[in-house]
């Protein structure tokens, strides 16, 4: 992309948001933007992303957040995405739903639910993963990609499936040959520099 294909779609999609950090990048050409949605510094944003609030709901993507292509966010309340934190390709997150159980109405006819949707900083959402009404995901967490998650996420664990489950958790109890793999692996290729740049 040239230069200044570059400067135009960051000019052009900027305007769509109500706040929008230092350094933020637009890299699809389509990003459609409904309501109030603010970005923190140093956002990246991919191709054919759906960012839509209904009446006083807000998403807030907080520093240096990342959202690949296709990915949906909808709020009716508020749904925040944390520093440092990426939603891969095709993934869903909502904070609100129609009553489905207790009632034979249709859809259409039922009550509104909506509860925020909270995920903390330095978070990894795998590809097509959705994200429920009412889920708190803790710091570090990581969701496995197709996961359905319904339930709160604590800091550092992983879960993965339909719908999620905890499989493990990060730093603690880590079998030693997964550990000896991780050092391994730091060692050779060590940690990234944070990309100030981006």
């Amino acid at each position: 992309m040239s230069g200044i294909t570059r400067a135009y779609r960051n000019w052009k999609h900027a305007r769509k948001f109500a706040k929008v950090g230092k350094g933020c990048r637009f890299v699809g050409r389509d990003i459609e933007v409904d309501g109030h949605v603010e970005l923190g510094d140093y956002c990246r944003l991919r191709n054919n992303i759906v960012l839509r609030t209904r009446g006083k709901g807000k998403i807030i993507l907080k520093e240096r957040a990342v959202l690949s292509w296709n990915v949906i966010i909808e709020s009716g309340e508020l749904v925040q995405l944390g520093r440092h934190s990426g939603l891969a390709e095709n993934c869903v997150v909502r904070d609100g739903t129609h009553l489905m159980y207790g009632t034979k109405e249709n859809f259409k006819y039922t009550p509104h639910i909506i509860a925020p949707v909270i995920i903390g900083d330095e978070v990894w959402i795998g590809s097509g993963a959705y994200i429920s009404y009412g889920v708190t995901i803790g710091d570090g967490a990581v969701v496995g990609a197709g996961s359905v998650v319904v339930k709160d996420i604590g800091p550092y664990e992983v879960w993965a499936g339909v719908p999620a489950r905890y499989i493990a958790h990060r730093t603690d109890d880590v079998k030693p040959e997964k550990l000896a793999e991780a050092q391994a692996l730091i060692e050779k290729y060590g940690i990234r520099d944070d990309r100030r740049g981006m």
